[in-house]
C-alpha cells in the first residue's frame, strides 16, 4: 500500500499501521476503557442527513470563513497533538507547513515535540497552542510568555484532563514518552526497521516546551497517563481559566467543553471560543460524542462565542453538518495524525487535499455557495 492508494482517511489509518510499531500506532489509534466514545463520535455524524437544494448554480463557491478573528481558507482546523515526532521524524514540522499550504489553522501541543519558537518561525498563518495546565506555575507562566512573544493567535486551555483517562492498549504496550525498548516491545519495533532507524538516528526526542522545568516525559520515560495524574493541577477550576485568560490577553479557547451549563461559563469568564470535544473518547468514555452535543451548545451560546465541534472527523460531510448545526467550524486530530505517520508531509498534504475536494463536493451537490448559508435546514435527523 502507498500513498497514492489513499482515498480518505480510513486509507491512512490502514497505512499508518503498516508503518508504525504496535505500541505507537496504539497510541494514537486507542482511547479510554470500551473505546465507545471514540467509536460514537464518527457515528453519531451519520444520524442526520443532509437535505441538497439543486440547480444553485455553484459554478463559484466560498469554502472560507473566520475563526477566532484569522481567515480560514476552508472550515477546518488541525487539533493539537502530542509527541508527533514519535509518529513521524518530521512530526508537527510537517503539520505546521502543510497547515500554511492549504491556509488553515493548527494547533501544538504542551507535549509538542518542536518549540512554540521554532514553529512560530515556521507559518505566519493561524494557530494556537494547547496549554495543560501543571502543578509548577513556574512552568505555565513560562509557556504563556513564550507564546506570547511568538505571537501565537490563540491559547486553547486543555480543560478535560485533570487525570488521564484509562488508556487500555497503552498499558498492554507499555508505551512511554519517550518511547522505552522494553522486551515485551523490542520485536514491534524491530520489525518497523524504517521507523526505528528514523527515531534513532535523527533528532533526538524531547518536549521542548516543557523540558526547561521538567524531566518527566522528555529525559526520563513515563506513560503518558503517568505524566498526567503525576503532573498536571486537579485543582484547575473556573477561576483558573480566568486567570490564565487575563495572563495570556489574546484570542482564549476552552478545549473539552462538553455541557451548555459549561458552555455558558466559558463566556461569562470572556473566553473566544470553545471546543466542542471529548479529547478524541482517550478520556471519559461512556460521554457524549461531540456533533451529539453541538445543537444545544450552539442553542445555548450561539452568537456569543465560537463554537468548535471537535473530533470524530473522517469526511467533508462531517465538517457540511458540523456548520449546519451551528459550528463556526470543525475539527479533529487523527484525521491528519494517520496521514502524519504514514508518509509526513506529503502525508498530511493529501489529506487534507482529500477533505478539501469533499468539502468542495458536498457544498456544490448541496447547492451551498458559501460555508455560511449552511444551517438546520439543510439537515435531518434520522
Amino acid at each position: 500500500m502507498r500513498l497514492s492508494d489513499c482515498h480518505n482517511i480510513d486509507d491512512f489509518r490502514a497505512l499508518a499501521r503498516r508503518r508504525l510499531p504496535w505500541p505507537v500506532f496504539d497510541y494514537i489509534d486507542g482511547a479510554a476503557d470500551d473505546e465507545l466514545t471514540k467509536a460514537r463520535n464518527t457515528a453519531a455524524f451519520a444520524e442526520v442527513d443532509l437535505v441538497p437544494d439543486v440547480l444553485a448554480g455553484v459554478a463559484e463557491i466560498d469554502t472560507s470563513c473566520t475563526i477566532m478573528g484569522r481567515r480560514s481558507s476552508l472550515p477546518l482546523m488541525l487539533s493539537p497533538t502530542a509527541l508527533q515526532r514519535v509518529f513521524h521524524w518530521q512530526g508537527e514540522r510537517a503539520v505546521a507547513r502543510a497547515a500554511d499550504k492549504f491556509g488553515v489553522w493548527f494547533g501544538i501541543s504542551s507535549l509538542a515535540t518542536v518549540s512554540i519558537e521554532e514553529i512560530a518561525a515556521l507559518t505566519s498563518g493561524p494557530k494556537l497552542f494547547q496549554l495543560y495546565v501543571h502543578k509548577d506555575q513556574g512552568l505555565n507562566t513560562s509557556m504563556i510568555e513564550r507564546c506570547k512573544a511568538a505571537k501565537f493567535d490563540c491559547i486553547a486551555l486543555t480543560v478535560d484532563t485533570i487525570v488521564s483517562g484509562k488508556r487500555e492498549r497503552c498499558a498492554r504496550s507499555g508505551f512511554t514518552s519517550p518511547p522505552r525498548f522494553t522486551p515485551a516491545s523490542a520485536l514491534s519495533y524491530a520489525l518497523k526497521p524504517r521507523w526505528a532507524l528514523d527515531y534513532l538516528l535523527r533528532e533526538k526526542f524531547a518536549l521542548p516546551n516543557l523540558d526547561t522545568h521538567v524531566r518527566e516525559g522528555s529525559g526520563e520515560a513515563v506513560s503518558i497517563a503517568g505524566y498526567f495524574d503525576t503532573m498536571l493541577d486537579q485543582a484547575m477550576d473556573w477561576k483558573t481559566a480566568a486567570k490564565i485568560r487575563e495572563e495570556w490577553g489574546g484570542a482564549f479557547a476552552l478545549k473539552g467543553v462538553m455541557s451548555a451549563a459549561d458552555a455558558r461559563r466559558a463566556v461569562e469568564i470572556g473566553a473566544d471560543a470553545i471546543m466542542v470535544s471529548n479529547h478524541g473518547g482517550r478520556q471519559l468514555d461512556g460521554s457524549r460524542a461531540p456533533f451529539d452535543a453541538l445543537a444545544e451548545i450552539v442553542d445555548a451560546v450561539g452568537g456569543e462565542i465560537e463554537v468548535i465541534c471537535d473530533g470524530g472527523v473522517r469526511r467533508g460531510t462531517h465538517v457540511l453538518k458540523a456548520l449546519a448545526t451551528g459550528a463556526t467550524a470543525a475539527s479533529g486530530g487523527r484525521l491528519y495524525l494517520y496521514a502524519l505517520a504514514a508518509a509526513g508531509q506529503p502525508g498530511v498534504e493529501r489529506a487534507l487535499a482529500i477533505l478539501k475536494d469533499e468539502i468542495e463536493r458536498g457544498m456544490k451537490l448541496m447547492g451551498v455557495t458559501s460555508v455560511a448559508r449552511l444551517n438546520r435546514d439543510r439537515l435531518r435527523r434520522r
